[in-house]
């Protein structure tokens, strides 16, 4: 049986007044492609940035690797081995590419010959990148620009990725693309907890999905399933655009 690697028990977080998660539990287990689905506003993103510490829990408890990290700083967290692609990718578009992702692999700058292997790898998988390295990532379009979040993102070694709406604003075949790239990360080790509003093609990746409504999870279930009963689809991914 996988071991869990994230563990989320009765978050509550509030935005400002606004009570944003109400209770939110959930499990993602080594080797897994976990999905989180729901409308906009259904506290989606919120539940990524409470479990990297962006935002901090009223209640609750979040651990990930057996470690209480509720409390903990986010710097912390990403040198765990827990890393946030944030929605909007938030890279920065004044470096270049080479730099995003000197950028993403500061935490472990001292490990040169570790650092050119991830480099190697994140180039093997998007070799666009490799071809626009010395360009500054303003001027990628965006599927580039996702690329890049992601390949940041790997800079640092993740054994749990969080990706927030990776699949946002892309063409139909960028959106096909990116998430081939999410499979093959899967496939090589990587664990992953993805937010898509594309609810049909995240259930085809996922193994286990999440549907929130008002900042409450109200059905869970394996990721064929999920995908097969229509009324799920209709009632609450938006009509699987």
């Amino acid at each position: 049986m996988s071991e869990t690697l994230l563990e989320i028990e009765n978050l509550q977080t509030y935005y400002g007044k606004i009570h944003a998660l109400k209770g939110v539990s959930l499990t993602v287990k080594q080797g897994q492609i976990v999905t989180l689905l729901g409308a906009n506003g259904a506290g989606k993103s919120t539940t990524l940035k409470t479990i990297s510490g962006l935002i901090r829990a009223s209640a609750g408890r979040i651990a990930f690797m057996g470690r209480d990290i509720t409390a903990a700083e986010p710097h912390d967290i990403v040198r765990m081995g827990l890393i946030h692609s944030p929605e909007g990718r938030r890279i920065f578009k004044g470096m270049t590419v080479q730099e995003n992702l000197d950028m993403g692999g500061f935490v472990d700058h001292k490990k040169t010959a570790e650092l050119a292997k991830r480099q190697e790898y994140v180039f093997e998988l998007f070799p666009r990148l490799l071809e626009r390295r010395k360009q500054d990532a303003g001027l990628l379009s965006g599927g580039e620009q996702q690329m890049l979040a992601m390949g940041r993102s790997l800079m640092t070694n993740p054994k749990l990725m969080l990706l927030d709406e990776p699949s946002m604003g892309l063409a139909p075949f960028l959106v096909q693309a990116i998430m081939k790239i999410i499979r093959r990360l899967n496939e090589q080790g990587t664990t992953i907890l993805l937010v898509e509003q594309n609810a049909k093609v995240a259930l085809k990746l996922a193994d286990y999905g999440y549907v929130l409504e008002t900042g409450k999870v109200v059905i869970e279930g394996d990721g064929a399933t999920l995908r097969q009963d229509e009324s799920i689809v209709k009632a609450y991914l938006g009509g699987g655009h």
